[in-house]
């Protein structure tokens, strides 16, 4: 296996630019996945590893190699595309064995090796079949066993669960996370599932307009998302967003805002320097951390209910605000409320995060890494 870097790579198609003088380093054995919506660089970043796009500025290493100009075959990598690019007229046994085949591995060689990786993926009894006569799970596993039938130094997945359906993606992802633990590989994922990537990485590239904006632990990126885009995309429901005016006395700092009634935050210096470019700040939190609680409770927020979803174990209680915004929280109760019913969730002080005028998250005095 090995490491993965680039260095202040840039990727333009014309005037557009796909990806912006991106920094990133991958360590040996990690299992990183670039998550963001459509368009925003993940994709075009994977296929710069792979060889399939060559960056317009900046250098990519593999290991300690140079490899922004090499061929693809020249890289030692393995990539499982979205779609499984399988040959349709070969059966399984050779569309496992191919990338032996076209090394010049020898029939016994090939057969024997596609053979021994397809039964750790317990797809070993269908190696006659073709494509067409297995399922989507069972196809995904065979575009997985292409890829691993050769060593390789990197293993490249282009949202390779995004074609099955919701319970195949579930067991698919906890095998990939067994293998990846399993065969300790460098892997870069790309995905725009969340769920996936909290799921199976070791870190998370959050990307977005061509830009890194947060790479940390999945635990820190929900936890402390860096920005309020990273907070908006990390999470199911995600956090809620509250715009709120600032303003300070007596060493606390008092926020406002239609609907919300809270209590003094301690004033710490990421928040005065924050309120020297704006008063207008925004509050952030996770649905989770909001509770159903009595009219005029001291740290709530208020609204009509517009939609009380029961999900089983859960329910989300979604209100809406004076200004047409909507809160939602995530509660473990069947209480019944009515639409329309005026509704207070509650929520503690610790957790409230906090937000400046350009989006990024303004850290707590003496905060530590999780």
């Amino acid at each position: 296996m090995a490491s993965v870097v680039f260095e202040n790579v840039t990727k333009t198609f014309g005037s557009f630019t796909a990806v912006a003088g991106v920094d990133l380093s991958i360590g040996d054995g990690e299992f990183v996945c670039l998550l963001g919506p459509s368009g925003c660089g993940k994709t075009t970043s994977l296929r710069m590893i792979a060889g399939l796009e060559t960056p317009t500025s900046g250098k990519i290493f593999i290991g300690d190699q140079d490899v922004t100009g090499l061929h693809p075959k020249d890289r030692q990598i393995s990539m499982v595309f979205q779609d499984y690019a399988l040959y349709p007229h070969m059966n399984l046994a050779d569309n496992i064995a191919y990338p032996l085949k076209v090394r010049g591995e020898s029939v016994e060689k090939r057969h024997g090796r596609a053979r021994e990786v397809a039964d750790v993926l317990k797809i070993g009894t269908l190696l006659n079949r073709l494509p067409s006569q297995i399922s989507g799970g069972q196809q995904q596993r065979t575009s997985l066993a292409r890829a691993l039938v050769y060593p390789s130094r990197v293993y490249l997945f282009d949202e390779p669960l995004s074609n099955l359906d919701a319970k195949l993606r579930l067991e698919a992802r906890g095998f990939l996370n067994h293998l990846q633990r399993d065969m300790g590989m460098t892997a870069v994922y790309v995905t725009h599932d969340q769920a996936e990537a909290m799921a199976l990485a070791t870190r998370i590239a959050v990307m977005d307009q061509g830009r890194i904006v947060q790479y940390a632990p999945p635990i820190e990126i929900y936890r402390r998302p860096a920005t309020t885009f990273v907070a908006n995309f990390v999470g199911n429901p995600p956090m809620n967003l509250v715009p709120v005016e600032a303003a300070h006395g007596d060493g606390q700092l008092l926020l406002s805002a239609d609907g919300l009634a809270l209590g003094g935050l301690p004033m710490s210096s990421g928040v005065a320097t924050a309120l020297q470019a704006s008063k207008a700040l925004t509050l952030g939190i996770r649905p989770e951390h909001l509770t159903v609680a009595a009219p005029g409770a001291a740290n709530a927020i208020s609204g009509k209910l517009f939609a009380n979803e029961n999900m089983g174990p859960e329910s989300l209680v979604t209100i809406e605000r004076a200004d047409g915004s909507r809160v939602t929280a995530r509660i473990f109760t069947d209480d019944h409320i009515e639409l329309g019913a005026d509704v207070t969730l509650g929520f503690s002080l610790e957790h409230v995060h906090l937000f400046d005028s350009t989006g990024a998250r303004i850290p707590a005095d003496g905060e530590m890494p999780l």
